[in-house]
């Protein structure tokens, strides 16, 4: 760490259903001097966020307004049905949309999945949020199609949910504003891609044991990973472009 980092705190936002958990606890192994500041934000929200420099990096659901911003897609979610557990969808291990065409289905205003034809009947009110929806679909006036993780996030006893195979599918990606792609960017980017602590584009690479000397490296061809890949030297001023 540089002595201008010390000090600085790293801010990274997340929307409803995303559990940062797993990248935080690396970064607080490699990282110990930076605290890391979770910033929760509403998937609609978390955008405006980042340009307003309230995060420094955050987990959004695509598609967003990319002008700006660097975005890494990292995974897609399942989307699945929540109905009463008394509903007939609960007795099948998988439905499509067509199974839902006779039910009334919420569409929230909060809602993270791109329809081109929505599915199921009209429902008799557009919740604000897919908390509001939930609670509709537990008074058995309709169903709710969200991300898998939506559904744990607001798990209730009287409700389940049940795979939609043919709908379309929600895709978290890590975001940042391009022009504010400072190094501690850089290493959450890192961590986030899996990258080891001693890996090319790793900030600690300067510490490894036995560094080469320059014509070393130069009488040697680059080595490549396990994925066929050619591995970057460790040089930071070679990082070379930065995703985007």
């Amino acid at each position: 760490m540089t002595d201008g980092e010390t000090g600085k705190v790293f801010r990274l936002a997340y929307v409803p259903g995303v559990t940062p958990a797993k990248w935080v606890n690396v970064w607080t192994e490699r990282l110990p001097d930076v605290p890391i500041t979770l910033v929760s934000a509403p998937a609609a929200e978390v955008v405006a966020l980042l340009r307003d420099g309230g995060a420094d990096a955050g987990f959004v659901r695509l598609p967003v307004e990319r002008d700006g911003l660097s975005v890494i897609p990292l995974y897609v979610e399942t989307t699945v049905v929540v109905v009463p557990k008394d509903h007939a969808v609960a007795a099948a291990d998988e439905v499509t949309t067509a199974d839902l065409a006779d039910d009334e289905v919420f569409h929230p205003l909060d809602d993270t999945i791109e329809w081109t034809a929505r599915p199921g009947l009209p429902a008799f009110t557009h919740p604000a949020t897919t908390a509001d929806a939930i609670q509709l679909v537990a008074s058995g006036a309709g169903l709710l199609l969200v991300p898998q993780s939506l559904a744990r996030l607001h798990h209730r006893r009287d409700l389940t949910y049940r795979p939609v195979t043919d709908a379309p599918q929600s895709q978290v990606a890590l975001a940042w504003p391009t022009d504010a792609t400072t190094d501690l960017v850089e290493d959450f980017i890192g961590i986030v891609r899996g990258r080891t602590v001693n890996s090319s584009r790793g900030r600690n690479t300067a510490a490894a044991p036995r560094a080469e000397k320059p014509a070393q490296r130069q009488a040697q061809k680059p080595a490549q990973n396990g994925s066929g890949r050619r591995a970057v030297r460790s040089n930071r001023r070679g990082r070379g472009h930065r995703p985007r």
